[in-house]
């Protein structure tokens, strides 16, 4: 039988987050160094990147790519791809990420910009939103600097930038969009014209019908959803956060805001399917321009775990004519 102080000087793990974070009954918490998603990175040379350091208090770090050459003269859009993870996991670093990030540099052609952000429960939200505010920022930063960086101001449309996510990332577009409302003067002369929520992660105390009776072995189960929850929101605060549920009881009132326009796109086996369709309805309801695609049958991030797929495909085809047609 073990005693209070053997359990004090042997802490066993009570979380096991996707193999990559370990929380300990001590409070203790171990990262791996080593990606949830072990692929091999295709780096066939067409994208080029680099990294660049935009919050130097919190050492956070983005990663930029463009295409090696481009088929124009004409300067290439900006599109911001936020990663996925929970609020608890993920690195522009990950290859799955990497390997994305170069299919969207080279079939949008556009420059990409992946931020990484603090993550939880080291640091919980808002500090998510708040760095992907900054990284935005750091693109404002950018368009006015007096030594501009001819790496990317040479090729990017500043009066042209998408904001992406996909999951939490899409959660943090969403904040964003809020935040920066219609017109993006906030962040002037950068001008965001449109956002892609990809498979966004909102969450609420009442579960949606999807999330209580859908499928057990889904890539992002319930167990998991719950979890990552439980680890991002801030101490004592519950899933209807203003940050969480769009459309809880504390959360701005979306009607009578001006927001840009918004693609969501979610797969048909993903247990967020419901609350990315009712988002998208209300908002269409209320006058905003939105659109809503709902890939029938795919699991939650099919876009990244399988980047070659039809509906991949499909996908990035919806979003290159968004761009086309909110770049005027």
């Amino acid at each position: 039988m073990s005693t209070n102080n053997e359990t004090a000087i042997n802490p066993y793990e009570v979380e096991d987050v996707r193999g990559v974070l370990h929380i300990y009954s001590d409070g203790s918490i171990v990262r791996s160094a080593k990606p949830s998603f072990s692929v091999p990175v295709h780096d066939d040379g067409s994208v080029i990147f680099k990294d660049a350091l935009f919050d130097a208090a919190n050492n956070l770090q983005l990663r930029l790519y463009k295409p090696a050459t481009s088929s124009s003269s004409a300067k290439l859009p900006i599109f911001y791809y936020i990663h996925g993870g929970g609020f608890c996991i993920g690195s522009r670093t990950w290859p799955n990420c990497q390997n994305y990030c170069f299919k969207l540099a080279s079939q949008l052609q556009a420059v990409i910009i992946s931020p990484d952000y603090r993550l939880a429960p080291e640091i919980r939200l808002p500090a998510a939103i708040e760095d992907g505010f900054m990284a935005v920022k750091w693109l404002q930063e950018q368009a006015v600097s007096k030594e501009p960086d001819a790496w990317l101001n040479d090729v990017a449309d500043f009066s042209r930038v998408f904001i992406s996510g996909d999951s939490a990332g899409g959660n943090i577009a969403h904040n964003l969009a809020v935040r920066l409302g219609a017109g993006s003067a906030e962040v002037a002369p950068v001008r965001v014209r449109g956002y892609v929520y990809l498979a966004p992660f909102f969450g609420g105390t009442v579960l949606s019908k999807f999330e209580a009776e859908g499928p057990k072995d889904a890539f992002l189960n319930w167990e998991l959803i719950e979890r990552f929850w439980r680890l991002s929101i801030p101490v004592g605060e519950t899933r209807d956060h203003p940050l969480v549920n769009p459309f809880g009881p504390v959360s701005p009132n979306l009607e009578d805001m001006a927001l840009d326009p918004i693609l969501v796109i979610v797969g048909g086996s993903d247990l967020l399917k419901d609350r990315a369709e009712d988002y998208a309805k209300k908002l269409k309801q209320w006058g905003k321009k939105i659109g809503y695609v709902e890939f029938e049958g795919q699991q939650h991030g099919f876009f990244t775990i399988n980047p070659d797929s039809a509906p991949s495909k499909e996908l990035m085809l919806l979003i290159k004519k968004f761009i086309t047609e909110n770049s005027s």
